[in-house]
């Protein structure tokens, strides 16, 4: 990895340590989330930013994936509220998240996803096999008395590619492959009160754009070609509404997905309805690593 790559990563870092920070202030109590969502979006281009993936809050049992469409009308109450963004450089992506309790039941849960990030941290470098990452963030989140949840799991950041390998497990999966020098992770511990296992709900708002088969609708040609302005990357139902209409987005999406031109992401929850914590940093693999999504 060259020093310019490196540049864009701490560049694309800096701007989503900010953005997420700027989101925590607004987490409180009669907050609207589609309010929240627009506003961290909005602080990543006037950083100067590039949407990596849309800004997302998953409430309580749900871990991920929950992006508001445009009538959403959820107001923050006592909710467990974890906040993901993504921001990218040129295709260079910094990912991180966090979490806030505005309940002020869940401290130890909220720790456990944090601590967990931070001990895996300690750890990072050329030559340490997945399986010990993995076991690291379990110890410390059954330590705390709590499920890491084990069908998430940290990923790769590949270039305009949110996700690649490796999968950077939140247990002991038994993996022996290594981390090495230059790649580019997310270290991401989800924490579970309940089957530390999730399962998809619906309905997705979130989607990816994966091949282009001929399409002959007009209406849908005209969006994708607006989807293919985000390089195949994540994007939001929310951001076609508004520029084409919901009757119109609806109708398109779903002729994208019955010819298997997009893929959906579709919110995840708890299978015992647990309530879930989160936490994340993004991170270039050096004898001394790179934590670039710290501020």
């Amino acid at each position: 990895m060259n020093q310019k790559i490196i540049d864009k990563h701490l560049q694309a870092g800096k701007i989503a340590a900010e953005a997420l920070q700027y989101g925590k202030s607004l987490i409180k109590e009669n907050a609207k989330v589609i309010a929240i969502l627009d506003q961290v979006e909005a602080k990543i281009l006037e950083l100067k930013g590039e949407i990596a993936f849309p800004a997302q809050i998953s409430l309580n049992e749900f871990a991920a994936h929950s992006c508001s469409d445009l009538n959403d009308q959820t107001i923050l109450k006592d909710q467990v509220v974890k906040l993901d963004v993504g921001v990218h450089i040129d295709g260079y992506i910094a990912d991180n998240a966090l979490t806030v309790d505005l309940s002020g039941k869940y401290t130890d849960l909220v720790n456990a996803s944090r601590d967990a990030l931070n001990n895996a941290l300690k750890i990072i470098k050329p030559g340490i096999s997945l399986s010990k990452i993995g076991k690291v963030i379990q110890e410390t989140i059954t330590a705390a008395g709590f499920a890491p949840v084990k069908n998430l799991s940290g990923h790769g950041l590949g270039h305009y590619n949110i996700h690649t390998r490796p999968s950077v497990p939140n247990y002991d999966n038994g993996n022996e492959n290594i981390l090495k020098e230059g790649m580019v992770i997310a270290i991401e511990p989800f924490v579970s009160t309940g089957a530390g296992m999730v399962q998809e709900s619906s309905p997705a708002t979130v989607f990816t754009l994966i091949n282009e088969s001929n399409i002959r609708d007009p209406i849908t040609r005209k969006i994708l070609f607006e989807i293919r302005k985000y390089n195949g990357l994540p994007f939001a139902k929310r951001w076609l509404e508004r520029k084409f209409g919901t009757p119109k987005t609806n109708f398109a999406l779903r002729t994208l997905i019955r010819n298997d031109c997009i893929t959906e992401h579709a919110p995840l929850f708890d299978q015992r309805r647990g309530i879930v914590s989160q936490a994340e940093h993004s991170v270039i693999v050096k004898d001394k690593p790179i934590v670039f999504t710290r501020l």
